[in-house]
């Protein structure tokens, strides 16, 4: 799979860009979210939840467009966010 995007030039700070999930295998989409998982840790407060369940729950919020998976060019990172936090970025 490959992406286009539009680059600034190299000394330029380069604003996130969202990643089509629908050009994503599952395979994909589901390491992605498991690595957000690991990385934001598994503290929920009283009650546990297993990753497969967190896991489930961040794939459904994706399916309704309320989490997109963001690339971040100056860390050359991928993410995930809510779609409010995404619309409160600056554009370029």
């Amino acid at each position: 799979m490959d992406f286009e995007f539009d680059n600034p030039p190299e000394n330029e700070a380069k604003p996130p860009v969202l990643v089509p999930v629908e050009q994503l295998s599952e395979e994909i989409i589901d390491a992605v979210i498991e690595s957000f998982i690991l990385r934001e840790g598994t503290d929920y407060g009283v009650l546990e939840i297993s990753l497969d369940k967190k896991k489930e729950q961040i794939r459904r919020q994706l399916q309704k467009n309320e989490i997109r998976i963001v690339f971040d060019f100056n860390t050359e990172s991928v993410t995930l966010m809510t779609d409010r936090d995404w619309k409160k970025l600056p554009k370029a």
